[in-house]
């Protein structure tokens, strides 16, 4: 059965709870890349500095794209060096309206690591509520002992999600202008028979997830929920990932195409569809 929405988000009132109670709590804070992109804002106390780029992607390829996943053996080293356990719960926010955070959600359940949630509202919730901050992220106390075991999210690749978007529902997570390209860039576009759903789309105006019965409404609108097979990509797996966030806390499934448009235009035989028309 799908998740319940409090499997897949946290709130700041519950994060203040399990912060002053949990033994083994152990919070990321994602950055895109710190390699390139210093982190010079606060934290959440006691939150790790995790970068997007570096800890949950692997190198960059042609047919992988710009963000593939890591190998499962660099990704158990990064993870146990922030402290995970197999039974830690771990939480994960960003500063940037959650795509980082929700690729991080993401790949840790790949990972096979089930107990992670992601901070709704982001650490904009969490100041806004008053709470305090740290000017330096913390250290992991311990080396952990998380075992990675991959294939806890399902993915498809490029073969599948033309197949999904030809018979089923392809959701492009990039927003409208991601989705349409411009005329004058030819490897701009979506994939022929892909659907417009960006991932802000998941979000009510104050930066929440909106309600349950509210995305169970939306991606119902989607056609979503009609049985057929359903994907979701995007530029390289970030926005997509945050997207299927909203979906599973809808009780919803479907599997992310993680090379997404970065690596299927790693191809050049591949059709590509300008404009709003699905094609």
């Amino acid at each position: 059965m799908p998740d319940t929405r409090s499997d897949i988000l946290i709130s700041v009132a519950a994060l203040t709870e399990l912060l002053s109670a949990s033994l083994d709590l152990i919070v990321l804070d994602i950055s895109d890349d710190l390699e390139t992109t210093p982190l010079e804002r606060n934290v959440i106390p006691g939150a790790l500095a995790a970068s997007l780029a570096s800890d949950f992607s692997g190198p960059a390829t042609k047919d992988g794209g710009r963000r593939p996943l890591p190998s499962s053996e660099s990704l158990q080293n990064t993870l146990r060096g922030f402290g995970i356990n197999r039974g830690s719960t771990v939480v994960v926010y960003d500063n940037a309206g959650g795509a980082q955070a929700g690729r991080a959600w993401w790949t840790l359940r790949w990972a096979g690591h089930q107990n992670v949630r992601l901070l709704d509202g982001g650490l904009a919730a969490w100041c806004d509520a008053g709470q305090g901050s740290s000017s330096e992220p913390a250290c992991a106390s311990a080396k952990g002992d998380i075992e990675v075991s991959p294939g806890g999210m399902p993915v498809i690749d490029a073969v599948r999600s033309a197949e999904i978007a030809r018979r089923g529902i392809l959701l492009d997570a990039r927003g409208r202008k991601g989705y349409e390209g411009d005329p004058e860039i030819p490897t701009t576009g979506h994939i022929p028979g892909a659907m417009c759903a960006g991932a802000k789309d998941v979000l009510d105006a104050n930066g929440f997830f909106k309600s349950t019965e509210e995305l169970q409404a939306m991606f119902r609108d989607l056609g979503a929920d009609r049985g057929l097979p359903v994907g979701v990509y995007c530029g390289s797996g970030n926005a997509a990932a945050f997207e299927l966030v909203g979906l599973y806390a809808a009780g919803l499934e479907a599997p992310l195409y993680v090379g997404s448009w970065s690596a299927w235009i790693g191809d050049p035989s591949r059709p590509i569809v300008q404009g709003n028309e699905r094609g």
